[in-house]
This record gives C-alpha cells, structure tokens and sequence, in this order.
C-alpha cells in the first residue's frame, strides 16, 4: 500500500516548480491541516487535500470552525465555497474512482492517481480544475514576516525530532510538549 508520505512526494516532484512556489506539507492554516499548500510566484495559494478512504473524505465535510467573535459555526466547505477562506483554491487529491465526481462539490478541484505497484510509479490527472474561490493573494491576508519565522521554527522543531530518535540529546529540549499534572 501506498504510504501518504510517498504520494506527497511523487505528487510534488511530479507537479510543483520549487524555484517560483512555496511547497509545504501538513502545514497548519486557519482551522485545518493543510496536506499540501501550494503558493505560487504571484501569491496565490492552492491547499490540496488527500484522501485515500471514503470514510476519511466524508469526515473532510463535517469539520467546523467556531468563529472566537460570534460564537458561530461554519462547515468547513461552506467556508471554502463562499471565498471567506484563506487558500484561493482547493483541490482533493484521490485514489483512481474511489468517489463519483458528482458528489464532489463545484468549488473542488479534483486530481485523481494510480499507482502501479509492480513498478513503483503514480500517475496523477487532473478530473476538475481547483476554481479560485477569491482573488486576493494569499500574502494580502497573511502576515509573510510572520509566516516566514514559522516556517524556520517549524524546520528546527522537526529537525530537533530526527535528531532525538536517532541520538540522545545531551540537553533538554525545549520544543518537547509539557505534560499537564
């Protein structure tokens, strides 16, 4: 079986420029995780969501959000679909069939793949084009500055985890999760 990590990989050689976009995984955005989010030289951003399961793509449509203001609650998609979400487009990328593309609303974009076991290769297709949603770039509604250092005390975290599985740190280390008594 195909390992997410390994999709992800295929799909962003296979797809993404890395001299003009920002390509990030399970990077963590307004409410959600995005799978991969894709910004391109312009601004504009497109999160791509994956699902390997019928069960994990219907759970994808009852995530909410609860607005810290109003005390409202808004559906994750009803969100995506009226342009009030951050990304420009959103896409779901899906094993070969395994949804009717008729249940898969408009504002989706939809690239289904196929992997061939016996030679170790995914090929991607694009069913549905990802639609933008809102035309404002993706820096307009998010503090770059602030984005960047994230990103760099994102790298240290994950790189201080490889180093604590393969060697033992000789001091403490400070991005360990505190454990509540």
């Amino acid at each position: 079986m195909l390992k997410i990590e390994e999709l992800v990989h295929a799909y962003i050689h296979a797809h993404c420029d890395f001299e003009k976009e920002i390509v990030l995984t399970n990077h963590f955005q307004a409410d959600w995780e995005a799978d991969i989010l894709i910004i391109d030289f312009e601004g504009f951003s497109h999160e791509i969501e994956i699902k390997l399961s019928k069960s994990d793509f219907k759970n994808d449509f009852k995530k909410s959000y609860l607005n810290a203001n109003t005390g409202e609650k808004f559906l994750k998609h009803d969100k995506i679909s009226c342009g009030d979400y951050i990304c420009n487009a959103f896409s779901f990328l899906l094993p070969m069939g395994m949804i009717e593309h008729s249940v898969i609303p408009e504002h989706c974009g939809i690239i289904e793949f196929y992997h061939d076991v016996d030679n170790w290769k995914t090929e991607f297709y694009v069913i549905r084009p990802q639609q933008k949603v809102h035309q404002d770039p993706y820096w307009k509604l998010v503090d770059k500055d602030l984005f960047i250092r994230k990103m760099a005390l994102n790298l240290i975290q994950r790189k201080m985890e490889i180093k604590g599985k393969h060697e033992e740190l000789i001091f403490k280390n400070p991005f360990d999760i505190k454990k509540l008594k």
